[in-house]
C-alpha cells in the first residue's frame, strides 16, 4: 500500500475520528498534538509517517523511552503514546483500532444495522445460547464497523482481503481472543451467504486460529487461598450472605456465573436436596445434589438477607433497585473486594469467578471423583472440556504418562 504523506494522512484520520462521533474536545486535543507532529516533521524534512519519527517525537517533547527506562511515565505521556499509537495504526489498517466499546452503539449507518438485526435472529433462530448470540453479533458490529471505515458500504462487496485485513487488525490480542473474533466472524460470513448476500462461501476461506484448551493451565486456588477468601466475608450482613452463598455454588458445585446470575427459587428442590437448571451455554438440563453447607448458605440469604423483591431470579443487587445481575456483570468485583480484605494478591493469575469453577473440579478430581462424573457435574459435552483440569494436578499427571522403554547406549 502507498503511503500517503503525513499532512494528508492526518487529514482522513480527522475525518474518521468525526465519523466516529469524537467530540469537539478531543478533535481540538488531537488537533493540537498532530500540529506539534507536522512541525516536528517539517524541521527535520520528513514527508511520511513513521514509527521511528514517532518515537523520535515522543522523546524529543517528552523524554518517553527515559520514563519508560525509569518506570516513571505519567498518564499524560500514555495518553501522548495513545496518540503515535493512533496514527500508525490508522497507517497501516485505515482505521482506528482498540477503541472502547462498551457504552456507545457502534453502528450508526441504517443499513449495517438492518444486517446486524437479522444475524442477531439468524443466530437465534440457531439456538445459540444469549451469550453466544451477544458475543457473535457483538463482534459482527466491529466488523462492520472496520467495513465502514474502508468505504464498503454494503456487504455485497466483501471480499478475502477484506477479511485478511480485518484478523491483521487483531495483532496484538492473545490467541484465545483472536480465534473468538474469527469464529464470530465466520458465523457471519455464513449467515451473509446463506442470504445470499454472498455468492462465495468465504467462511471456509477464512483462516482459523486454533487456542487448544488443552495448553492452558486453569487458575485454581490453593486450600489456604480459598479459606481466607471466605473467611474475609461478613456472613453478619445481607450483602455477606448473599456473597458467601454465591461463592460457595461456584467453588463446591462449579457453576458457571451466568448460571449463578440465573437461578430461581423453582430451580431449588429441597424435599430432594436437588438443584435442577438449563445451562445457559449448552441448553442442558443439569441436576446436581445440594452439599448441606451451600444449602444452608442458600436458606440463610433467603430468610435474613435478600431484599423483599418482587421476582422469581434468586440473587439481586443490594443497591437500590434492587434487581437481578446484569448479563455484563461477572460478579469480578465479589471475587476482588474480600480478596483485598483477606490481603490475597490480586495480579496472580486470574481470579474471577470462573477460577472458583476451576478450582471445584480440581478438587473433584483431588479426591478421585472419574472424570466422567465431573463432566456431567461441569455441565461439559464431553470430557476433553473436563481434561484440561488434569493440568493442574501433578499426581493425575504422572498417572496419564506412559512407559517408555530406556534407550540403550
Amino acid at each position: 500500500m502507498q503511503k500517503k504523506p503525513l499532512k494528508e494522512l492526518l487529514q482522513e484520520l480527522e475525518r474518521e475520528l468525526l465519523r466516529l462521533g469524537y467530540t469537539e474536545g478531543s478533535m481540538r486535543f488531537y488537533r493540537n498534538r498532530w500540529k506539534k507532529i507536522n512541525q516536528f516533521a517539517e524541521e527535520r524534512e520528513e514527508i511520511f509517517y513513521s514509527e521511528q519519527l514517532g518515537i523520535n517525537y515522543l522523546e524529543h517533547s517528552h523524554q518517553i523511552l527515559e520514563k519508560d527506562f525509569d518506570k516513571t511515565l505519567s498518564q499524560k505521556d500514555t495518553q501522548e503514546l495513545r496518540i503515535i499509537r493512533m496514527i500508525g495504526d490508522f497507517q497501516l489498517h485505515h482505521t482506528v483500532l482498540r477503541r472502547y466499546y462498551k457504552h456507545r452503539e457502534l453502528l450508526t449507518d441504517s443499513y449495517y444495522m438492518g444486517i446486524s438485526t437479522s444475524f442477531r435472529k439468524y443466530c437465534e433462530r440457531k439456538g445459540h445460547s444469549k451469550v453466544t448470540v451477544d458475543h457473535y453479533v457483538n463482534q459482527s458490529e466491529r466488523f462492520m464497523d472496520y467495513l465502514v471505515s474502508q468505504r464498503i458500504n454494503d456487504c455485497h462487496e466483501i471480499e478475502l482481503p477484506m477479511i485478511n485485513g480485518y484478523i491483521r487488525t487483531l495483532a496484538g490480542y492473545t490467541y484465545k481472543t483472536v480465534e473468538q473474533n474469527i469464529c464470530s466472524i465466520r458465523s457471519f460470513l455464513r449467515y451473509l451467504q446463506a442470504q445470499d448476500i454472498l455468492k462465495t462461501d468465504l467462511a471456509s476461506k477464512t483462516p482459523m486460529i486454533q487456542a487448544r484448551k488443552q495448553t492452558r493451565i486453569p487458575s485454581v486456588w490453593t486450600k489456604e487461598e480459598l479459606d481466607a477468601l471466605i473467611s474475609a466475608i461478613d456472613r453478619g450482613n445481607p450483602k455477606g450472605k448473599r456473597d458467601y452463598a454465591i461463592i460457595l455454588l461456584a467453588c463446591v458445585l462449579g457453576l458457571r456465573v451466568t448460571d449463578i446470575k440465573n437461578l430461581t427459587f423453582g430451580c431449588f428442590h429441597w424435599e430432594m436436596k436437588n438443584l435442577i437448571f438449563t445451562q445457559s451455554k449448552t441448553r442442558e438440563t443439569v441436576t446436581l445434589p445440594i452439599p448441606s453447607e451451600v444449602g444452608w448458605a442458600v436458606i440463610d440469604y433467603l430468610k435474613y438477607g435478600r431484599p423483599k423483591v418482587n421476582s422469581p431470579i434468586l440473587f439481586v443487587r443490594h443497591v437500590a433497585p434492587f434487581l437481578p445481575f446484569s448479563e455484563g456483570d461477572h460478579l469480578y468485583q465479589i471475587i476482588r473486594d474480600y480478596m483485598r480484605i483477606a490481603h490475597l494478591p490480586t495480579l496472580k493469575k486470574h481470579r474471577g469467578m470462573h477460577s472458583l469453577r476451576h478450582t471445584a473440579a480440581s478438587r473433584m478430581l483431588e479426591h478421585d471423583t472419574p472424570l466422567a462424573v465431573i463432566s456431567d457435574i461441569l455441565g461439559h459435552t464431553d470430557t476433553d472440556s473436563t481434561a484440561v483440569y488434569l493440568k493442574v494436578d501433578i499426581n493425575k499427571l504422572k498417572e496419564c504418562c506412559l512407559d517408555t522403554p530406556e534407550v540403550g547406549s
